[in-house]
């Protein structure tokens, strides 16, 4: 794990200015990356047609392929990014316990929660995150054991508790912050702690208190590391922290950009929200005189359909800004459209080092928990279709 954190340190300082920046501004700024350095690879892009980019988009292997002429290495980065896959029976649930919970997500609670019994150290569960306590009830009904569910909403504590009462389940809901020092007044040495998809320092959070607390065992999932306090990523293990890499929140994002296709009705969706925000950016600099770009909030997508124009109109409310009477929507429209093939085809060369990338933070975490004393695996416990992030952190304290 040391050896395969410092390839992907490597890899990825090496090959910085192929990822280290963000697409959706460059293409507002027009500013070409590899035209004079790597002329081969810029051809290469602009001679691609817009539907190639999406079927390079959505497909990893064959973009891998193709960008392999120009990034040699990215073959044996893909290697570095490979973990098992956790062999999963399936477990039998009672409908009342799976009630509430959508397909996708349901998926994804039952082979975390097999995981997890399959790795059980303790004598009772903490459920950190917890929500409603979907993972907490698949535990509590295959085990038998207490399961404390930790959770800031007071809502889905009681929601949460409601259920588990109905379900006779061993579960008590605690409403608390996990990023408080009282959290800590709730882990104790019997615990065995889970988090599915606990966001940026919520994770990091538990992995400190549970390492302080001596818990026996971890099995969490980490999500969302963009979503910290600090302004760049604070690593945890004595490697991480000697890294070159300071990433910043934009830069934990990257890792983040993957998602599962909605079908056509999302792709619809973001390329008309890409484009109205390139096209409005394009009016703010040449007709206002912007120099920089202007954030706008997000909108809701059923908006999108009354077209570019009301975009605008609406985008100029919420900002206070004031548009002429008379402005050639069409035209800066169409241009917002290329500077959106423009991104896309940025995207591309940046698509390949988001595992990377992901993967030099769950090494992180995972090395620092081997620091302190615990054996730790990697592993996935789905597949990307179900969520992209499927990654598996499993630690034990022998």
């Amino acid at each position: 794990m040391h050896e395969r954190f410092l390839q992907l340190d490597s890899f990825l300082t090496t090959h910085q200015e192929f990822w280290r920046f963000e697409p959706f501004l460059v293409s507002c700024y027009g500013i070409s990356l590899w035209h004079e350095k790597h002329s081969k690879l810029s051809c290469f892009l602009d001679a691609l047609t817009n539907a190639q980019v999406e079927e390079l988009k959505s497909d990893p292997q064959q973009l891998n392929q193709c960008l392999t002429d120009f990034i040699p290495k990215l073959e044996s980065a893909h290697k570095l990014n490979q973990v098992e896959r956790l062999h999963l029976d399936g477990l039998r649930l009672d409908p009342s316990v799976k009630n509430g919970v959508p397909g996708r997500k349901l998926h994804q609670i039952v082979s975390m929660g097999e995981a997890a019994l399959k790795c059980h150290h303790g004598s009772e569960w903490l459920e950190w995150c917890s929500g409603k306590g979907f993972l907490g009830r698949v535990l509590a009904d295959h085990s038998g054991q207490q399961v404390t569910s930790f959770e800031y909403q007071r809502t889905l504590c009681d929601v949460g508790q409601r259920e588990a009462d109905n379900l006779k389940l061993p579960m008590t809901f605690v409403q608390g912050d996990a990023l408080s020092n009282e959290a800590k007044s709730i882990l104790t040495r019997n615990q065995h702690a889970v988090a599915l998809h606990a966001c940026g320092d919520l994770h990091v959070s538990l992995i400190e208190k549970a390492v302080a607390a001596g818990l026996p065992a971890l099995t969490f999932s980490p999500c969302c590391y963009h979503l910290t306090q600090d302004d760049k990523y604070q690593a945890l293990s004595s490697y991480g922290q000697l890294s070159e890499l300071k990433l910043s929140r934009a830069e934990l994002r990257i890792s983040l950009q993957e998602t599962v296709t909605g079908g056509e009705r999302v792709k619809r969706h973001r390329f008309l929200e890409m484009s109205y925000r390139l096209g409005l950016d394009l009016i703010l600099r040449e007709v206002l005189g912007h120099k920089d770009y202007v954030p706008v909030p997000s909108i809701k997508k059923s908006m999108l359909s009354e077209g570019f124009e009301a975009f605008c109109q609406w985008a100029a409310d919420k900002k206070q800004l004031a548009l002429p009477q008379a402005l050639a929507y069409d035209d800066f429209y169409s241009r917002g459209v290329k500077r959106y093939w423009q991104m896309e085809r940025l995207n591309l060369v940046q698509q390949p080092f988001r595992r990377s990338l992901e993967m030099w933070l769950v090494h992180d975490k995972a090395l620092y928990l081997g620091e302190h004393g615990y054996q730790v695996s990697l592993a996935t416990f789905c597949s990307e279709e179900v969520t992209p992030r499927n990654i598996l952190i499993q630690a034990v304290k022998p």
